[in-house]
């Protein structure tokens, strides 16, 4: 046993993308952390493939984002098809994220990047961030008491430290040893259906875009994995064979390439499994939280969990580290249960229709796929409101914490715990002061002078932006003035004179910003 005395401010158990964006956000900020996973290493399969455009804002804010774009693929139009197994099927509809999402963001596309491949980025700018990962480091136990919490880990060679930190983070996935140690229940279910998923080669060459091939009895998506020419299929087991024992890739073959209308030459990677839909009780017990898959797991419609995740990380961040710089009071992590579990719940709720709908048997699951989906998809495509509402949704641009204790009033249409609005017509861009991670005020035209003085008195930056025909469009108001917050989101909205409320937002919140 090695007994370590200094205590850390954070323990993270677990390395995936959470857990490191977690690390990464507190290494930026300059709070001690110690990051350890039973892993040898990084991921060795693709997993999840989707970064949607939220987390590339994120990103920006760390300054990683093109950087992460050059090296995966622009997924930029969606398709729509319909067929079996003995027709090739037909193009029902498509849609362009990239029509669609200009001017709402600064990446109006989906981003294919395989997980493995993320976590490796992930690591190396952990690095240059100067830390590192713990890898072969497994938490065994751990106790908690009012002042922080005392970790057992384990390493390869089989020999055990005691770890002892104010915070631990539950990064460490859906058989998460913080929550099963916490007793925080886990209630949701399993799908009963047997899926599969394979990366694979086309003899057609690589497809850059994600095609979504419905059939009467199954469905299969195709998009890209990696720039150098895997294609990943994700698909439902056929009803005759759901029962077999070791489905292979050949046992599928015939079901799956008229659907897709590709020849598949190569499979690199095949497996079947099920999905489960849960979210945990509670986030935050104490000096405990859960993020992640430790906290919420749900079907892979929308390619919304490993983003869900991070932004669990983006949103714990910055609260952590103003507690641990007493900076705020400790009622500020209180927020991040109650922001980021009802959007899980609400995620779950929504995928899992969603879900159920689309791989359901018998002719109900008949019905949706031969008729329904293509109907709502190409209403939702056709239409231009449609076509936006839907990116904002699987963009998570739209995702807001408005009934957040830390949202405070209105401006224009922009309300507090909204996702401050990008300006497309300003150069630079209203996101770039967003990189310093801290909190800021915005005011687009001219800022009150009595605003000035507060924000000068508080320690807040103060960023003026031309009032232009971008910032009207978004619903930003002329003169009022925006608190933004560390990651991004309007913590109060104000009237252009109304310097007052800086002044009671900080102190109704316990906040020093300077």
């Amino acid at each position: 046993m090695q007994n370590d005395s200094s205590k850390i401010p954070v323990l993270i158990a677990g390395a995936g993308p959470t857990g490191l964006v977690l690390a990464i956000s507190l290494a930026r900020r300059g709070i001690p952390f110690r990051l350890i996973d039973d892993d040898a290493g990084p991921g060795e399969h693709s997993r999840a493939m989707v970064v949607q455009a939220r987390t590339l804002e994120f990103y920006q804010q760390f300054g990683f984002a093109r950087e992460m774009i050059a090296e995966g693929v622009r997924m930029e139009r969606a398709h729509l098809r319909y067929g079996d197994d003995t027709d090739a099927g037909r193009e029902l509809a498509s849609l362009s994220f990239k029509e669609v999402g200009q001017g709402l963001s600064p990446f109006p596309f989906v981003l294919a990047y395989p997980q493995d491949d993320h976590e490796r980025f992930l690591v190396a700018k952990l690095t240059e961030a100067g830390a590192r990962v713990e890898w072969s480091t497994k938490l065994t136990s751990f106790t908690r008491s009012d002042a922080g919490v005392v970790a057992t880990v384990t390493r390869a060679d089989g020999s055990t430290e005691q770890i002892e930190a104010d915070y631990l983070c539950g990064c460490d996935g859906a058989h998460s040893v913080v929550r099963q140690t916490l007793g925080i229940g886990f209630p949701g279910g399993t799908y009963s259906q047997l899926h599969y998923v394979a990366d694979v080669r086309v003899a057609a060459g690589f497809v850059p875009d994600l095609y979504i091939n419905l059939g009467n009895d199954e469905f299969v998506l195709m998009l890209p994995v990696r720039s150098r020419g895997v294609q990943r299929l994700i698909g439902l087991v056929p009803p005759g064979l759901r029962d077999r024992p070791n489905v292979t890739f050949d046992d599928l073959r015939a079901h799956i390439e008229p659907l897709v209308d590709q020849h598949v030459t190569e499979v690199n990677w095949f497996a079947t499994y099920r999905v489960h839909h849960r979210v945990a009780e509670h986030f935050r017990v104490g000096r405990a939280f859960l993020l992640g898959d430790a906290g919420h797991i749900h079907s892979p419609a929308g390619g919304q969990g490993m983003n869900t995740g991070i932004g669990d990380a983006i949103n714990l961040g910055w609260k952590l580290a103003m507690v641990i710089e007493e900076r705020a009071s400790e009622a500020l992590l209180d927020t991040y249960e109650t922001e980021r579990i009802e959007f899980a719940r609400q995620l779950v709720s929504t995928t899992d229709r969603l879900f159920t709908a689309v791989v359901a048997g018998g002719l109900a699951g008949t019905v949706v796929r031969r008729f329904v989906m293509p109907l709502l998809f190409t209403i939702g495509t056709s239409v231009p409101v449609g076509r936006r509402a839907m990116f904002r949704l699987l963009s998570q641009i739209e995702i807001d914490y408005e009934d957040s204790a830390l949202s405070d009033g209105e401006a224009g249409r922009v309300a507090s715990g909204d996702r401050l609005p990008w300006v497309s017509d300003l150069a630079p861009d209203n996101f770039a002061p967003l990189e310093s991670l801290g909190w800021q005020a915005h005011v687009y035209g001219a800022p009150a002078p009595a605003v000035t003085d507060t924000c000068t008195a508080l320690g807040v930056p103060l960023h003026t932006f031309a009032w232009t025909d971008g910032a009207k469009k978004v619903g930003l108001e002329e003169n009022a003035v925006y608190l933004i917050r560390p990651d991004g989101y309007v913590g109060l909205a104000a009237a252009a004179d109304d310097a007052n409320a800086l002044r009671e937002y900080a102190r109704a919140h316990e906040l020093r910003f300077g």
